[in-house]
């Protein structure tokens, strides 16, 4: 009975989409993609965490346009001929039983630079001897991303409209290349978040102004990325539930704008925090153990809707907490699986599930059963059987 298995690893089902469990493999940015397009670093990648046992696993943050990377290696789905290749990744994703899911998103004014490894150094003139000319970033209001070289393009109403289009075509695209799920990328100081927050967004049209007008843009998204994705299919939203040190965009924004995605049949929040920075007294956000679970509680709680709590989760106990209390229905799992790709199987072992392994394709599963056999057969317990056996082998006088 589900009453005797950790909440944990219950299935959860959202529209027509089961997951095994409610753990979820975090979107992570990989900087390996050619041209948007992945390879066999993704696969790689994504297929050590469906064969570790999670029940969704995101690919990476993913550009609706070219121009919507953050770097040359980032992913993204802007070409008809990038289906097929994602395709190859669902596939293998869900014959380990795990959900494909994908992240679409726009850097805006956060785009072109280099890799995470080289702390995001915005790109120069002389990158383009390497073949990494620097762009122009687009944002609501032209104002500068610390670090970026160039001022943002602020977008007119043709722009926005291009933006919102590049979703949609994304959206179908994703639907072919086989994902179940779809993630907005609303968070992070990205371009959606840019128009909600007031420190980057200083229109004085319909997309700027009051919170209505600043989150005009967000909605919009969820609305042609709700209307092109199946309908059998749900639709998350990642935001930030605070935009973070010296921000002005708070969780009382957030309970709102989870408020409106739900009247637009977003089906999830997706809660994170950070990302823009700006002179107010908003302090640091601590990063402590389960540090978002708290906003993730909040907007479940005033919005009425599923949220996905992440950051700092590493134990099995703590994620079982969360769930029990009624923070989050499901639990996100990023920087842990890179460490431990397998922490799904360690989980309900720690979680006192009878068949750990489980979780794990059978080509592992039957050895780790058969490991865990041995150990409890007799010879194998150190005592007078297991001496009398090893001297039997190590006896010098044995002949042929």
């Amino acid at each position: 009975m589900t009453e005797d298995i950790p909440l944990l690893f219950q299935p959860i089902t959202i529209r027509g989409v089961t997951s095994r469990n409610r753990i979820v493999a975090s979107p992570m940015c990989q900087y390996h993609s050619d041209d948007g397009g992945p390879g066999d670093w993704q696969m790689m990648h994504l297929g050590r965490l469906a064969t570790g046992g999670c029940g969704i696993v995101f690919g990476e943050e993913t550009a609706v346009e070219r121009i919507g990377r953050k770097t040359y290696a980032c992913a993204g789905l802007y070409k008809d001929e990038h289906v097929a290749a994602y395709r190859k990744l669902t596939d293998f994703i869900r014959l380990q039983g795990a959900v494909p899911a994908i992240q679409l998103g726009h850097a805006g004014r956060k785009a072109s630079c280099h890799t995470a490894v080289e702390d995001w150094r915005p790109l120069r003139d002389e990158d383009a001897a390497d073949g990494m000319p620097p762009w122009q970033g687009i944002a609501p209001s032209a104002l500068p991303e610390p670090k970026r070289r160039f001022l943002p393009k602020e977008l007119d109403h043709d722009d926005i409209m291009a933006v919102l289009e590049a979703f949609r075509v994304a959206t179908l695209r994703s639907a072919d290349a086989g994902y179940d799920i779809v993630e907005v990328h609303g968070a992070h100081g990205y371009l959606i978040h840019q128009f909600l927050s007031p420190i980057s967004n200083q229109r004085t049209d319909g997309y700027g102004g009051d919170i209505e007008g600043r989150m005009r843009f967000a909605l919009e998204v969820a609305e042609v990325v709700r209307d092109a994705w199946p309908a059998d299919k749900p639709v998350f939203y990642r935001i930030s539930a605070v935009d973070g040190e010296g921000g002005e965009w708070n969780l009382d924004h957030s309970v709102l704008l989870s408020q409106a995605l739900k009247e637009r049949d977003i089906d999830l929040i997706d809660v994170s925090s950070g990302g823009i920075s700006g002179k107010t007294d908003m302090p640091k956000i601590p990063r402590i153990p389960a540090y978002q679970a708290a906003f993730a509680s909040r907007i479940r709680e005033q919005a009425d809707i599923m949220t996905i709590a992440v950051g700092g989760i590493t134990e099995a106990a703590q994620a079982e907490r969360i769930l029990q209390d009624g923070d989050a229905d499901m639990v996100a799992l990023a920087r842990e699986l890179l460490w431990n790709a397998d922490w799904p199987a360690h989980a309900a072992q720690a979680l006192g599930i009878k068949d750990p392994f489980g979780v794990q394709p059978h080509e592992y599963a039957f050895r780790l059963r058969q490991r865990e056999a041995q150990k409890l057969m007799e010879i194998n317990q150190g005592g007078a059987k297991t001496a009398a056996a090893l001297a039997y082998f190590l006896d010098d006088e044995q002949t042929d």
